[in-house]
């Protein structure tokens, strides 16, 4: 059982939410945590933006009647939750990494961050939304110290454009991403090294066991929940 510590509002339908309780099981950025909501039959899956000794960050947007519900909750409830699930993105293989993110698949990149950091690594930082309205965590990231780039599709701050559209000239050996299906189209487009994509997926389980989420790569089924989100480019069917 976790406690919420906290749950606000970061802008219009995104939320923050702080849960206090184990959180031995995160060992990887990437990794997401399935929450039980009273009267819900299926967890929702969440990724984790941030992650201590005894408490775990998540950032979601309120879509369905599940997370309207999360967002209802108080200072003090208390939530049963799945832990350490997924494989997380494996930071071994970059050197000088780009982190893109687009919209609610910005928060994993922030723990993902951290851990980079950790290991010696100063990653740069792609941050796309629709509009300005709708930035978030763009400080957090630039109190890490890395550098950041902020697109948004109606150019009412930052670059205008997409994600890809900040990617021109800079200097990078690998990158890590995580967000919606048309913005990895675009970035496998433009991309000439390897990387990381963290998929998001409906899931029944979130562990593996009901196959509910399997996806076909190149070398055969994979389940997102258990042997993702996180697929290495070279193995996606696009």
């Amino acid at each position: 059982m976790y406690k919420v510590l906290l749950n606000e509002k970061l802008t219009d339908g995104v939320y923050k939410m702080v849960l206090e309780g184990d959180t031995s099981k995160i060992t990887k950025s990437g990794q997401f945590i399935n929450i039980k909501l009273e009267g819900r039959f299926l967890r929702r899956p969440i990724s984790v933006c941030d992650c201590d000794g005894n408490t775990v960050t998540v950032i979601y947007k309120v879509v369905g009647e599940g997370t309207q519900d999360m967002s209802a909750l108080p200072v003090g409830a208390e939530l049963d939750v799945l832990t350490g699930l997924g494989n997380g993105y494996d930071i071994s293989k970059s050197k000088k990494p780009l982190l893109i993110g687009g919209g609610v698949g910005v928060p994993p990149l922030y723990y993902l961050a951290k851990k980079l950091l950790e290991a010696g690594q100063k990653p740069t930082i792609i941050l796309g939304f629709n509009t300005k309205s709708e930035i978030f965590l763009e400080n957090e990231f630039k109190a890490l110290g890395c550098e950041v780039y902020v697109t948004t599709a109606d150019g009412s701050y930052g670059i205008k454009g997409f994600v890809t559209d900040a990617m021109d000239g800079l200097s990078y050996d690998y990158f890590y991403t995580c967000g919606p299906m048309p913005m990895f189209r675009a970035i496998e487009k433009t991309v000439t090294v390897s990387g990381q994509y963290s998929f998001e997926e409906r899931m029944g389980c979130g562990f593996g066991a009901c196959m509910g989420c399997s996806c076909k790569t190149k070398y055969g089924y994979k389940r997102i929940c258990k042997d993702g989100p996180v697929l290495e480019r070279e193995e996606i069917i696009w």
